[in-house]
Formats: C-alpha cells, sequence, structure tokens
C-alpha cells in the first residue's frame, strides 16, 4: 500500500480524524500543563458564560490517558459503523452537537441532584452515537414500524433504554446526565434517521 492511500484513508474516516482530534487536543492540555494551565480550562461548567469556548472543549479534552483511551476504544467500536451511512460533515456536526448538549444537560441538571459539575470528554457524543446506532438500523425499523405503540410509548422506550443503558455503564466520577442525555438524542436522531445523506 503507497503512503498516499493511508493518508486519503484516514482523512476520509471522520472517525480517524475524531480518533486523531482527540489526541491532538490531550497533547495540547499536556503542554499547556506544562506552564501552569490546568485541565479544567479545557472544562465545561456553570455558568456557561463566563467560559464560553469550553462549549466546544468541553467535547474534545480528556481528564487522563485512562479516559482518552476509553473514550477513543468506544469511538473506534461504533464510530466506523455510522461513518458509512452518512457525510463527514454530518457525522462531526452531530458529535459535536450532541456532546454540547449533553454537556449543557450535565452542568444544568446534574447539580441539582449533587454537587455542581464539570465536565470534559466525549462520552456524551459518543452515546448519542451509540443511540443513533441502535436506532438507526434496519432491525430497529422493521421493530418499530411492526409494533404499533405509538409516538409516547417510542419516547417512553427511548426514556427506559437511555436510563437503563446509563446505569449499566454508570461509575464514580461518571456524567450520568451526559450519557443520558446523549442516548437520547442519539436514539431520537437514529429514529428519524437524521444522518443519512
Amino acid at each position: 500500500m503507497r503512503a498516499g492511500t493511508t493518508v486519503g484513508v484516514a482523512s476520509r474516516s471522520p472517525t480517524l480524524t475524531l480518533l486523531g482530534v482527540l489526541a491532538v487536543v490531550f497533547i495540547c492540555q499536556r503542554l499547556l500543563g506544562l506552564f501552569g494551565v490546568p485541565t479544567a480550562a479545557f472544562a465545561l461548567a456553570a455558568p456557561v458564560a463566563l467560559r464560553p469556548w469550553t462549549l466546544v472543549t468541553s467535547v474534545y479534552a480528556h481528564a487522563s490517558v485512562a479516559h482518552l483511551l476509553a473514550n477513543a476504544v468506544a469511538l473506534a467500536v461504533v464510530g466506523f459503523f455510522i461513518e458509512r451511512q452518512t457525510s463527514r460533515a454530518r457525522f462531526h456536526a452531530f458529535f459535536l452537537a450532541s456532546g454540547v448538549l449533553a454537556g449543557l444537560a450535565e452542568v444544568s441538571l446534574g447539580g441539582v441532584v449533587g454537587p455542581p459539575t464539570m465536565v470534559l470528554g466525549a462520552s456524551g457524543a459518543i452515546f448519542a452515537l451509540v443511540g443513533y446506532l441502535l436506532a438507526g438500523n434496519r432491525v430497529a425499523d422493521a421493530v418499530l414500524g411492526d409494533v404499533q405503540i405509538g409516538f409516547r410509548g417510542q419516547v417512553l422506550a427511548f426514556v427506559l433504554v437511555a436510563g437503563g443503558l446509563t446505569l449499566v455503564t454508570g461509575g464514580q466520577r461518571v456524567a450520568l446526565v451526559a450519557h443520558f442525555t446523549g442516548l437520547l438524542l442519539g436514539l431520537a436522531a437514529g429514529r428519524v434517521h437524521l444522518l443519512r445523506t
């Protein structure tokens, strides 16, 4: 395989591009840390208006190597399936938008059930991709098309699935509200095939 071919494949794959962006942002975080810039400078926290850039940086930045690797593996598992159904622009826009909305939900609602939180990492966006994969496939179309549960029934089913998966994957220092929100957004987007070109 020629070197140009490898670069061409990487530039066409939004998943590989995102993995590269996550790695570059993490390296930048570490380099800035050498100059005294804390990781919290990248994190989304209320009030958002004080640091609006964190709406974006919080989606791509990570707290540790383990955090980055966990999200990178999850992104690779679902990203390569979804990117086949959509364009690069839609993939990246969905990833960022769902990550931002999941982060906003966490900082807005997370403090209601506990202490105010800061959000850092791509997991809200990755959970949206997982939700999309679950609801935006032929099997889900067939099942949801054959079962007459109506709009309210589908919403309830999505809430139950998102809640169940969130609890199963929950842990200490995990942004449960962001994960739930991401899954719910992904399930809804998958049901209407938002990413299809």
